[in-house]
């Protein structure tokens, strides 16, 4: 089975989540990258991923935009 980029953004997100700076940035690669369903599936993800790790929330507003 292939991996999917949204599958593979996700995986690159969950390990890069210790560091808000890392992760902003990989977020703003991921809204380059990823198709318009795809991103929109990408923050309904990130929501919730999020949602125990208040840190990253200022993340959110970078893919929103």
């Amino acid at each position: 089975m292939s991996k999917t980029m949204l599958d593979y953004t996700k995986s690159v997100l969950k390990r890069v989540s210790f560091d808000v700076t890392l992760f902003a940035k990989e977020l703003e690669k991921a809204s380059r990258v990823l198709l318009p369903y795809e991103l929109e599936e990408l923050i309904t993800w990130l929501v919730y991923y999020t949602k125990e790790k208040p840190e990253l929330h200022p993340c959110l507003l970078l893919i929103k935009n």
